[in-house]
C-alpha cells in the first residue's frame, strides 16, 4: 500500500505543486490514483492556506477529492491545526462530511481521547508515532491500540544518511505495534532512505508533497503523481533487491558443504 500526502503543512511559498484548495487538492488526488497511489492523506485548509479542522473546511475538501476518486481518504487532526484538545473534539465531533480515516500523532495532549472520539464516529485511526518523542511509548500502554487501523511511524530526521538508522529505532521501540500493519515514512532527505527501508522490510509507505519536495537525485517534484510514480520504483527496486538478496544467502546456505564427522568423541 503506497498512500500519497498531498499537500501537508506546505503553503504557497512552497510552490505551485502544492495543492492547497478543494478544487487543486481533487485534481492532485486523482492525478496521483493513476500514478498509482492506493489511498489519500490531505491537509484540508482555509482561503489562506492554514491547516483546519473546521466542518466546513473539511467537508469542501473531502467532497471535491470523492468526486474524482473512490480510493480511502483521511484527514490530518495535527495539534497545530486546532492547539485545544477540548476544541479539536468539537471539531471532530461537528463533521458533516466524514473522513474514511484520521491520523492521530499519539505524543499530542488529548491523543487518547480524540482516538476514542473517532473511533464512536466510525472513522478508522492511523496512530501517528514519531521518532524523537514518547510516541512509541504512550502507545504501547494504549488500550486503544488494538483497534487502530495501522500506525504510521514517522521519522522526523530529515539527514538522507541518518534517517535510515532512526527508522530502524523507531520500529525497534514500536515493537508488535500491537500487532497492527505498519506505515513508514520519512521527511525531507530521509523521505527516500526511508521509503527504500520500508521497500526492503515489505512494510506500506507513503510519499508526496507533504514528505518532500524533491525527487531522489535532487530535481524539484512537478507533482504528487511524479513523486508516486517515482515512489513506486523506488519501492519496488528496493524490494526485489532484497528478494534477491534473501534468496541468494538461502542458496549459499544450502550448497555448503556438510562437513562429516570422524567417529571419535571428543
Amino acid at each position: 500500500m503506497v498512500q500519497v500526502c498531498l499537500n501537508g503543512t506546505r503553503r504557497a511559498a512552497d510552490g505551485a505543486a502544492v495543492p492547497l484548495s478543494p478544487e487543486a487538492l481533487a485534481g492532485s488526488a486523482a492525478e496521483a490514483v493513476a500514478a498509482g497511489a492506493t489511498e489519500i492523506h490531505v491537509h484540508p485548509k482555509t482561503p489562506c492556506g492554514r491547516d483546519s479542522l473546521s466542518p466546513r473546511v473539511v467537508a469542501a475538501a473531502l467532497d471535491a477529492i470523492r468526486r474524482r476518486v473512490s480510493v480511502p481518504v483521511g484527514v490530518t487532526t495535527g495539534a497545530w491545526a486546532e492547539p485545544d484538545p477540548a476544541a479539536r473534539l468539537a471539531r471532530v465531533r461537528d463533521w458533516t462530511v466524514r473522513p474514511d480515516h484520521a491520523s492521530v500523532n499519539w505524543h499530542e495532549p488529548g491523543a487518547e481521547e480524540l482516538a476514542a472520539r473517532l473511533m464512536a464516529l466510525g472513522i478508522g485511526v492511523e496512530a501517528g508515532i514519531w521518532s524523537g518523542t514518547d510516541g512509541a511509548a504512550r502507545f504501547a500502554g494504549s488500550p486503544l491500540g488494538p483497534r487502530v487501523l495501522r500506525v504510521l511511524a514517522e521519522v522526523t530526521d530529515p539527514d538522507p544518511d541518518t534517517a535510515e538508522a532512526e527508522a530502524r529505532r523507531l520500529l525497534s521501540g514500536l515493537g508488535s505495534a500491537h500487532g497492527r500493519p505498519v506505515l513508514l515514512h520519512g521527511e525531507d532527505g530521509g523521505a527516500w532512505p526511508v521509503l527504500r527501508l520500508a521497500g526492503r522490510l515489505g512494510l506500506a509507505t507513503r510519499i508526496g508533497l507533504e514528505d518532500t519536495l524533491t525527487l531522489p537525485d535532487g530535481r524539484r517534484a512537478l507533482s504528487n503523481a511524479q513523486l508516486v510514480a517515482e515512489g513506486l520504483d523506488q519501492y519496488g527496486g528496493a524490494r526485489r533487491s532484497s528478494s534477491a538478496g534473501a534468496r541468494s544467502a538461502a542458496a549459499g546456505t544450502a550448497s555448503a558443504p556438510h562437513e562429516e564427522g570422524d567417529g571419535t568423541s571428543g
